[in-house]
């Protein structure tokens, strides 16, 4: 399934360009998509103004970006569905395509019902007009998150109502459904990418402990995934109670288990929060660095920065080891701002050395600006920096 927080991650997560432009995400938005909802509204309510409800929802749609269109659909179905909510759920929850477990990530209305991106203004409008039909609601959003993702529109819920909302999120990470079970740690994300935040879970968010500590060993993948996510949010407010989960969680974990922690620390990780470092088994490197060459002192703007570090162990017993470096990149006012970037993992034996190149390409993206000239690299081992050096951007 082909969820926001998926694609969210590409560009919250990621510093690299592919060399082909994909297609835009406000695609998934398209006539076709609209005239397909349309057509299946019509089929589960006949009264449907179709031709209207594709003329509202298409207008200057070329003008709009992803959530701006979804919002302009949303707008469109509160104007031509039923006024009464139970009849507009009636009618929405009949123009669904049939459940099958699926990756429901095309934007497409099949012949069979709705799937896909087009399922996502819906659960909006569930979230901004069904607020006072409580469980009607959440039987929409339940059906709906198997076929796309209900963690927008669950949201209004758990700001509107959280106790209750909650308390139905818990029955259902027992749910046979990957993407219900799901839909209880994405939704309740603090700092869900492109949602509204969480303002009373990001001050205290004890009451989502429960649901994650249920899921934690999930069967699906997909589940844990969602789970570090949760877990990553919680960090950025709340260092030490994720390293005390942390630290909780990996005794007798199973390789499954270790790897939701890693990924739920990432963050932390790379700020080389000691307590999570210590959780994860990472002490302070007992290393001297032989030498750290950048052997390209010089990089053109759309060239690779390269270097090698060589490592000598001083200890006399294995140590684990998290190399990273980071990148301080020149600002407009002659400063430097600093960003972390994974480098790899290792074990370094008894007095052992270890030698390690990298290339790092420095090009022209959209959440970066450059400016030439002197920028820092620092590598850092187990969260500590070990060695620094300089070069010259030239642009």
């Amino acid at each position: 399934m082909l969820v926001i927080d998926h694609v969210a991650s590409v560009h919250h997560e990621t510093d690299c360009q592919a060399a082909a432009m994909p297609e835009p995400f406000k695609n998934f938005f398209n006539l076709d998509v609209i005239e397909g909802m349309a057509g299946h509204f019509r089929r589960a309510w006949p009264d449907f103004d179709e031709a209207g409800f594709v003329a509202a929802a298409s207008a200057d749609l070329a003008a709009l970006e992803l959530k701006e269109r979804s919002a302009q659909i949303t707008a469109a179905m509160a104007t031509h569905l039923p006024d009464d909510f139970e009849h507009a759920g009636a009618t929405m929850l009949a123009s669904l395509a049939p459940a099958d477990d699926g990756d429901s990530g095309g934007g497409e209305a099949g012949a069979k019902g709705i799937a896909g991106w087009g399922v996502m203004p819906m659960t909006a409008y569930v979230g901004e007009s069904g607020l006072g039909h409580f469980d009607l609601s959440m039987t929409l959003l339940k059906e709906m998150t198997k076929r796309f993702s209900s963690e927008f529109g669950i949201r209004f819920f758990l700001l509107d109502d959280p106790d209750r909302t909650l308390a139905t999120l818990v029955q259902w990470t027992a749910d046979p459904d990957r993407h219900v079970r799901r839909l209880c740690s994405e939704g309740t994300r603090p700092r869900l990418p492109w949602a509204m935040q969480l303002p009373e879970f990001i001050k205290d968010p004890a009451p989502l402990l429960p649901i994650l500590e249920t899921l934690k060993d999930d069967p699906s993948e997909y589940v844990r995934r969602s789970v570090a996510n949760n877990l990553n949010d919680i960090a950025k407010d709340h260092p030490d109670l994720v390293a005390e989960i942390a630290a909780r969680w990996l005794k007798g974990a199973s390789r499954e288990r270790q790897q939701l922690v890693r990924h739920a620390c990432r963050t932390l990780i790379k700020q080389g929060h000691r307590p999570t470092l210590k959780a994860l088994g990472y002490g302070r490197p007992k290393v001297t660095v032989a030498d750290l060459t950048i052997e390209t002192p010089q990089v053109t703007l759309g060239d690779a920065l390269a270097f090698t570090l060589v490592l000598d162990s001083t200890r006399d017993r294995a140590q684990p080891l998290i190399i990273d470096y980071a990148i301080h990149h020149r600002k407009a006012n002659g400063g430097t701002t600093g960003k972390v970037f994974k480098w790899k993992t290792l074990t370094l034996e008894p007095r052992e050395r270890h030698q390690a190149s990298r290339r790092h390409a420095i090009r022209q993206i959209t959440t970066r600006q450059y400016y030439p000239g002197t920028h820092g690299l620092e590598i850092l081992i187990n969260g500590v920096s070990v060695a620094s050096g300089q070069f010259e951007l030239v642009m």
